[in-house]
């Protein structure tokens, strides 16, 4: 059984706090533990540039944010954890789906209405301050889910039209270069309406907008506790029955408790528990979670060049699928080695691939196959699944000797081959 491909991007441009290690990083991590899942991670440093243009900020925010994913359990063994600038396929990609994308699309794009809309309600011009980075954000992030054909993207509904955008530029590339072939999965957005959200210092959503947050890892305990005990309560004092519903408290503290934990601490409000002692009890808790992460934490901070080799090591795993991905993508636009051309005798036909050509590669179960490509590098002939790629190679070089294909032999191609263009390649393929 095939894996199901799920890509999360993580924007570089701020420190990780409470609300985004409960709403996003555990649950993601947790994920990434299922059988049937191929997780990509990637840190988003391109994206970050839109945002912010403060290089320090960058930078600090590119260590720290690894650092938290790591101490917080993630296994670059077992999934692709990258950043996006170390895989420079990935603008390349960007461009070839730039010249594929219609303008109006890109004018529907929520980010770029909303600049457009504050600027004309401010009297400005409709474009003032919208840079390339911000108009052309979708087709960048089309391209970081479509590098690596991603199945499932989790996004919030915020984001669904950023995915909505992707298929429709995958599309469009699949049409228009294809030739019977689809390069680009159509992927699906995984809608996160399950996903926790905290309440932060002042009760509303935990966010940097709203300077409200819990610290994760920043500031270490002392600073866990005093952000806690900053919580915005009620006047009732200790003995007086509390609202468990009415605080910040009690959310923050199910994040994180036991179902058993939670009932006693509901409890405990509503038989007029004080709230400075409420509050240490939340800090109790959440330490006890959050303590070894952050000694963890402390040590990968503190050995940036470990983070790197980390990095760099999952660059490389990603890479070693982008860049094969993407020469194919690039003979499919035309952008081929000139070694591997021939003119036909008719000058105004055009540059032709000169031979057919068998290409063998492994994929994401672990099976071997191979394909077959006419002259113009169409895809004529896919194979089943082999063992080995010895077992591949051999009926490569059975086809290659006979020319032809057996009988025995037709179970190797793939659904909707044309049987006759398989054996007019076949025929080249003699000669």
């Amino acid at each position: 059984m095939s894996k199901t491909r799920v890509l999360t991007g993580i924007t570089t441009t701020g420190t990780p706090h409470l609300g985004n290690y409960v709403g996003a990083i555990r649950p993601a991590i947790a994920a990434s533990r299922g059988e049937n899942v191929e997780s990509y991670y990637f840190m988003a440093d391109y994206h970050a540039l839109i945002k912010c243009d403060d290089p320090t900020r960058i930078a600090r925010s590119r260590l720290e944010i690894a650092a938290t994913w790591l101490a917080c359990g993630l296994d670059p063994g077992k999934v692709y954890f990258y950043r996006q600038s170390d895989i420079p396929e990935i603008p390349e990609l960007t461009w070839l789906l730039t010249c594929v994308t219609a303008k109006g699309l890109m004018n529907r794009a929520h980010a770029y209405k909303a600049s457009v809309d504050a600027n004309a309600a401010a009297g400005e011009d409709p474009d003032a301050g919208v840079t390339m980075g911000l108009y052309s954000y979708p087709i960048l992030m089309a391209a970081d889910i479509l590098m690596f054909n991603a199945h499932k993207v989790p996004v919030g509904r915020d984001q669904i039209q950023h995915i909505e955008m992707a298929r429709d530029v995958a599309a469009r590339f699949n049409h228009l270069f294809g030739a019977g072939r689809d390069y680009f999965t159509l992927p699906e957005a995984a809608v996160e309406d399950s996903v926790a959200t905290l309440p932060g210092l002042d009760g509303r959503k935990m966010s940097k907008s709203y300077d409200n947050t819990v610290p994760l890892f920043e500031g270490g305990a002392k600073k866990l506790k005093e952000s806690i005990a900053r919580i915005v309560t009620d006047s009732r004092l200790p003995g007086e029955a509390k609202d468990p519903d009415s605080t910040a408290l009690m959310p923050i503290f199910t994040a994180f408790a036991t179902a058993a934990e939670t009932a006693e601490f509901r409890v405990a409000l509503a038989d007029g528990l004080g709230w400075g002692e409420a509050k240490q009890r939340v800090f109790e808790r959440l330490e006890r979670d959050i303590a070894p992460m952050r000694a963890r934490y402390e040590e990968l901070i503190a050995q940036p060049g470990h983070i790197e080799e980390i990095l760099q090591a999952g660059a490389a795993r990603a890479r070693a699928m982008a860049a094969p991905f993407l020469a194919e993508l690039r003979s499919a636009v035309g952008l081929r080695d000139f070694r591997a051309q021939g003119i036909k005798a008719k000058g105004a036909d055009a540059l032709k691939v000169g031979k057919p050509q068998f290409k063998q590669y492994r994929e994401s179960d672990g099976k071997f196959y191979f394909k077959f490509l006419d002259a113009e590098q169409r895809l004529l002939l896919q194979s089943g699944a082999f063992d080995s790629p010895k077992l591949a190679g051999q009926c490569i070089a059975a086809l290659r000797a006979d020319a032809r294909l057996a009988e025995a032999d037709r179970h190797l191609l793939g659904e909707g081959v044309d049987m006759a263009e398989v054996e007019r390649a076949l025929a080249a393929l003699a000669e």
